[in-house]
């Protein structure tokens, strides 16, 4: 269980220094927005070509990606019907919503939680290519869709994600994993330092907005906040857990990494695209708190009772 506290703290200890630079007054909310464009354009497609290009991508031909991807569905249609007919959330809000409710921290946070918990990182590899190459391209579509004036033309609208730089990144790295090719040095090296850079920028962004913006329920839903962490938290998890574990006859070890990864908290770069694209943010924000927290928890319990 270490892994699971150390993966935490790591994240609570980034976010921390965040909210003290923006408690002193060193940082701003512009500077926040500047972080966060920068993780947006810079580290986060560098992080992608580097990590997609180091995974096997046969690992996302699994019963792992069959039990994720319902399990991603299943809150995502619950969102979208709430948004559409209670709440009357327009597309990119409707959009940041569902990755709220469904899009697992599974960078910076299963990776090591795969790593110590689960014993082996290549468990988180097929949830960590589903969202990089089709749930994120998929919602980032929508949000240039939404942010555009008038309806786009078709081969326009199906292009924005490939002009997207994160879906670049992305499809960089599978090719490079696909292929087996290695980048040069001179390549390798630089995109591995702005790789780096991506993960401190948004959780430093994230740490200012805690500190400097509304406070946690403020301009937004207390009932939208709450279906969306439970759906996190709760759904998913129990999804992927009957899906692998009564549809695919998954067990031991492969059902307990399964469920692990889809009980991991919302992703802190849900929040950089809420700031992307001025859609949601607060909801985004204080998903991310809650679910944090709360994943701890429930991922102990799911490996009390899988482990």
């Amino acid at each position: 269980m270490q892994g699971v506290f150390t993966g935490f703290a790591t994240i609570a200890v980034v976010i921390g220094v965040g909210a003290l630079l923006a408690q002193l007054r060193i940082l701003d909310l512009t500077a926040q927005r500047i972080l966060s464009q920068v993780s947006f354009f810079v580290g986060s497609p560098a992080l992608m070509v580097i990590t997609l290009g180091r995974a096997d991508v046969e690992d996302v031909l699994s019963a792992n990606l069959v039990a994720t991807t319902v399990a991603v569905l299943v809150p995502v249609v619950i969102y979208v019907v709430l948004a559409r007919f209670v709440w009357h959330r327009r597309l990119g809000d409707a959009t940041i919503g569902s990755l709220c409710a469904a899009y697992v921290n599974a960078g910076n946070l299963g990776i090591p939680v795969a790593s110590y918990v689960l014993g082996d990182a290549s468990y988180v590899a097929p949830t960590l290519l589903f969202q990089m190459l089709v749930l994120q391209p998929v919602a980032l579509a929508l949000l240039d869709a939404d942010g555009a004036t008038g309806a786009p033309p078709f081969l326009r609208l199906i292009s924005r994600p490939f002009t997207n730089p994160l879906t670049v990144g992305s499809l960089l790295g599978v090719l490079l994993s696909v292929t087996g090719w290695t980048l040069p040095e001179f390549v390798g090296n630089p995109l591995e330092l702005l790789g780096n850079l991506a993960v401190p920028a948004m959780l430093i962004a994230y740490g200012i907005a805690l500190r400097l913006g509304p406070g946690l329920g403020a301009g937004g839903s207390v009932a939208e906040l709450a279906t969306t962490s439970l759906l996190k938290l709760v759904v998913q998890p129990a999804v992927a857990y009957a899906v692998a574990h009564f549809a695919l006859g998954v067990d031991g070890q492969a059902l307990l990494a399964i469920v692990v990864c889809s009980a991991l908290p919302t992703a802190q770069n849900i929040f950089v695209h809420a700031t992307r694209y001025d859609r949601a943010t607060v909801l985004a924000r204080d998903t991310i708190l809650i679910t944090t927290m709360g994943s701890v928890p429930v991922i102990l319990v799911v490996a009390a009772l899988l482990g």
